[in-house]
């Protein structure tokens, strides 16, 4: 497994609509096996394709926290939400391509998914709690959206900001 970069914000990749998976191969087991390391290491509860600079419809995530329990990672391709609870949750979110940066998302508490997994079936589950938010926060990812969409444009533009100004500083550091 390899640790791979991921994308800060802004980067025209991460608002692109992304491409749908073809195939099951090698390289897309690759990839997610990469993706999950990655994750993992940053730390995050998910990560989508896109974060990585791959344009396809492909997200990982594991939303246990609990320090006893064991690691639980799914791998979704070409995920479609096939229904949401007209029920909502709050929750705080961020996003490893927007580092450090948290704000309030409302999204549908509870959320059902249809997915090709890495064994080329196609699955289904409902997600409720932590798991719905990253559901969603993730699959918007392949459609080219992030949380700071979410949120009015003033508290957008001022993450934004703080965004160019960490690619800056990084890119100096880098040179240093």
């Amino acid at each position: 497994m390899t640790l791979r970069p991921i994308l800060i914000h802004p980067d025209p990749r991460l608002k692109k609509l992304c491409e749908p998976v073809s195939e099951v191969t090698d390289d897309i087991r690759k990839l997610a096996d990469d993706m999950l390391a990655t994750m993992y290491d940053a730390p995050g509860v998910g990560l989508a394709a896109p974060q990585v600079g791959v344009l396809k419809r492909l997200f990982v995530m594991d939303c246990v926290k609990e320090k006893d329990a064991a690691p639980d990672p799914m791998v979704l391709i070409n995920p479609e939400v096939s229904w949401i609870s007209e029920e909502t949750n709050v929750y705080e979110e961020g996003c490893l391509s927007i580092p450090e940066q948290f704000a309030e998302v409302t999204r549908p508490k509870e959320v059902r998914m249809k997915w090709l997994g890495l064994d080329g079936q196609l699955h289904e589950e409902q997600f409720d709690g932590l798991w719905a938010t990253c559901a969603q926060h993730e699959n918007d990812h392949l459609n080219g959206k992030l949380f700071i969409d979410y949120l009015g444009p003033m508290k957008r533009k001022m993450i934004t900001r703080k965004m160019e100004k960490l690619k800056r500083e990084r890119a100096r550091d880098k040179e240093a």
